[in-house]
């Protein structure tokens, strides 16, 4: 067999190349989203100051993938609030290609409030005074009020809400119902909802039946 000459080397190495840079994206994505899986799990049963090897353990990679990846504490808390907040929000036209716009209204406010009422704990650290969490708000309102405004507007051109609803006034209503409306546990958390419920019921008044 002829000896490989240095120039086919290096048509071969140039070939393979893109490959092997989309494999090892493909491979840091699978990593990241293995680590914010892992550090919101291990935030909500250990606080936002659990040891950073549970949560590297937990993704079944090295602390120094990491350190790579989300190299301070803020950076992972910012990131598991991002990932959370992107898959709260594409729920809303999910709901809406599945459900009629009322109930794809009321499910979303109901995954909304989940979403508020499991992220209690690392709500703290947004007000910890880091000016890492500066931009979460805004993220926030920029993920969140579109969907919700297409919902509400769908569900008003239904009849089944009321035209005047601010989606913003109705995101910090809830936001507020599910910080401070029940205490911890399956009783809070039944009162926060039929809270919500009210709240749901609220967005009919005055509408054609």
């Amino acid at each position: 067999m002829a000896k490989e000459t240095t120039t086919e080397k290096k048509v071969a190495t140039a070939t393979n190349a893109p490959h092997a840079t989309r494999t090892t994206r493909a491979d840091a994505l699978r990593n990241e989203d293995a680590l914010l899986e892992a550090a919101k799990v291990v935030f909500a049963n250990v606080g936002v100051d659990a040891p950073v090897r549970e949560i590297a353990a937990q993704a079944g990679v090295g602390v120094g993938t990491l350190y790579r990846r989300f190299p301070t504490r803020s950076d992972l808390v910012v990131g598991v609030f991002k990932r959370e907040v992107d898959a709260c929000a594409a729920e809303a036209p999910k709901l809406a290609n599945a459900h009629p716009p009322g109930e794809a209204l009321s499910r979303w406010l109901k995954r909304y409030c989940q979403f508020i009422v499991t992220k209690k704990g690392l709500a703290s650290a947004l007000h910890s005074g880091d000016p890492a969490f500066d931009a979460l708000p805004a993220y926030f309102r920029s993920n969140f009020e579109p969907a919700l405004t297409d919902l509400l507007a769908a569900a008003a051109k239904a009849g089944e809400a009321r035209h005047d609803v601010d989606a913003y006034d109705l995101l910090r209503a809830i936001g507020n119902l599910a910080s401070t409306g029940g205490k911890d546990g399956p009783d809070g958390m039944e009162h926060t909802y039929r809270m919500l419920d009210l709240m749901i019921d609220g967005l009919r008044f005055g509408t054609p039946r």
